[in-house]
């Protein structure tokens, strides 16, 4: 299933897209799209539903964050050989775990808005992984049954706030409208091999990322089963994997968002987003 969160924001209603692509309300069945609903089971009876029945959505609704109630939004940094590399750091031994907030969360296609300051605001497309049962201590041969699905991200990065004003990567990650996820939440039977998406980004029309999930340093298995020792993965929580090459902040020269900027990302299987950025906050 393809399911969808749509409508302004803070009034999203339920839905998802039948197999002509056409959205559906789901929100005579379902109040929202739920951590309680991310369970195999739960998924297994809503996907049970004849998707006929359901009313058409009329027109081109916005998609808001397709799911409600995260409690945990966690990022897996330089997780590809080849973004490491453009960066000039280490091939990681361990995954690299920080935090977005999740005031940061984002709808699909809202705007991103610089903060105050900011300098180096950067993109990076991503593999958002969500899980759908809770886990603690999972191996790494079981970690996929955990997962609800999977959906696109871009973990927005201020470098300035992430590299220069201390040791850790919070502050760059975390700032408003830094997290648009979506626009579906794909179901893990969807997919049939995870480590084989391709992603890409362009800004103002030029490509400037482009890369396969088979390229990750930890798969995603393996991150789902390192993530659950540190943390319990609770239903709802997201993970962004980590981004391929290509980020601004890694370009000669330099490139970073600005003002009237457009960039449209995405993954394979997983839908498309398009994001304006707009001036500093005020």
């Amino acid at each position: 299933m393809k399911l969808v969160r749509y409508g302004r924001p803070g009034k999203e209603k339920p839905g998802l897209l039948d197999e002509e692509g056409r959205l559906r309300d789901l929100s005579g069945v379902i109040a929202d799209i739920e951590p309680a609903l991310l369970s195999d089971k739960a998924l297994r009876k809503l996907a049970a539903i004849d998707e006929k029945t359901l009313p058409l959505v009329r027109g081109n609704p916005r998609f808001g964050v397709p799911l409600t109630g995260i409690r945990k939004f966690i990022g897996i940094g330089l997780n590809y050989a080849d973004h490491a590399a453009e960066t000039g750091a280490p091939i990681p031994k361990e995954p690299i775990i920080f935090m977005k907030a999740i005031t940061c969360l984002n709808g699909p296609d809202d705007a991103i808005m610089l903060p105050q300051g900011s300098k180096k605001t950067d993109w990076e497309v991503e593999l958002g992984v969500v899980i759908g049962t809770k886990a603690q201590y999972v191996s790494e041969a079981d970690a996929l049954k955990y997962v609800a699905g999977y959906c696109v991200v871009n973990d927005v990065s201020e470098r300035e706030f992430q590299k220069e004003r201390g040791p850790q990567w919070d502050k760059g990650k975390g700032c408003d409208t830094f997290g648009p996820v979506g626009p579906w939440l794909v179901t893990r039977d969807e997919v049939i091999d995870v480590q084989k998406l391709d992603l890409y980004l362009e800004l103002n029309g030029k490509r400037m990322q482009t890369g396969c999930t088979d390229t990750m340093i930890f798969s995603v298995a393996q991150i789902v089963s390192y993530v659950s020792r540190f943390m319990t993965l609770e239903p709802g929580d997201i993970i962004a994997t980590g981004t391929p090459p290509g980020v601004g902040d890694a370009r000669t020269p330099k490139r970073f968002l600005k003002k009237g900027d457009t960039l449209r990302l995405g993954i394979a299987g997983l839908g498309e987003q398009q994001q304006d950025v707009i001036g500093y906050a005020v």
